[in-house]
């Protein structure tokens, strides 16, 4: 899909239950469970948003008197995610991006600074959160050089992400293609395997092809696990890992320098504060390459 077709697709309703029309012209009820708290509409609220409800405002003001700087950390791993998709759609020459775990739309969204570098970058994004789905013509306006689609699928089942027919419309997976993880992956529990899900991802792209990860770590300030117990009590799995373990996500990759690191000293930019700490920010973040 390009800004140039019509997207078929809107919310209507009140209350936590709103309407999705497809592009099929099927219209789906979406649930969004507006009584309980959602990681999506509690990182919103974090960057200053509006679109989260009273439940996920409670949750989130106790995962902030938990770990104090997790306004700060959200905003650090944002801007990583501006300059390793600018790296990667520059210097780096990547045309095609898979965002998976979106989470609401705050812009510049990662299509906008990689089509601000090529406007014929093609990007799908991919979400399971009910929000994302309503507000998801936001995601899909692209330049008209390049393409912009939205999966509406679960990290969980990366074979129904690989075997969408949106996905394959918008990207050529015999080509390079970055997939973009950005906060997602400590949702994942052990019990889940999130490295076998990453690999069933990555063995389908082609040599030449990028990952990019962030991840919430105790490494530095223990809060961040009083953090992800919040989360959990609020029924949201959440684990913060090592930088060993993180590190375990890059296995047979080729870590582009400065290597994993704390996220804002991942080729800083100038752009963000220079006082920051590691313990203020708490996520590592790499971006690696398919050999």
């Amino acid at each position: 899909m390009t800004s140039g077709e019509p997207l078929e697709s809107g919310v209507e309703g009140s209350g936590d239950a709103t309407w999705w029309t497809t592009l099929a012209g099927e219209r789906r009820p979406v649930d969004l469970k507006i009584d309980q708290p959602h990681s999506a509409r509690m990182y919103d609220y974090y960057l200053g948003g509006k679109d989260n409800f009273p439940a996920d405002r409670a949750a989130a003001e106790q995962a902030l008197a938990a770990f104090p700087n997790a306004r700060v950390a959200s905003h650090a791993n944002r801007a990583f995610m501006v300059r390793t998709t600018r790296h990667l759609a520059g210097e780096a020459g990547v045309r095609q991006f898979l965002d998976i775990g979106t989470g609401i739309p705050t812009s510049p969204n990662l299509h906008e600074v990689a089509q601000a570098v090529a406007p014929d970058a093609r990007v799908v994004y991919a979400d399971n959160d009910p929000i994302v789905l309503t507000h998801a013509r936001a995601l899909l306006t692209s330049t008209p050089q390049g393409t912009t689609a939205y999966l509406d699928v679960d990290l969980r089942d990366p074979a129904s992400i690989l075997a969408a027919p949106e996905l394959r419309a918008a990207l050529d997976l015999t080509r390079p293609v970055a997939l973009s993880l950005i906060a997602i992956m400590h949702f994942i529990p052990d019990a889940d395997d999130p490295r076998g899900l990453l690999g069933r991802l990555l063995r389908e792209l082609p040599s030449g092809s990028y990952l990019t990860l962030t991840h919430a770590t105790a490494d530095h300030d223990e809060g961040m696990e009083r953090l992800a117990a919040a989360y959990r009590a609020g029924g949201i799995p959440a684990q913060a890992r090592t930088r060993a373990e993180v590190a375990r996500f890059f296995d047979g990759l080729e870590l582009l320098d400065p290597g994993l690191q704390i996220v804002h000293r991942w080729r800083p930019d100038g752009a963000a504060p220079t006082d920051l700490t590691d313990a203020q920010v708490s996520f590592y973040g790499a971006v690696a390459r398919k050999p």
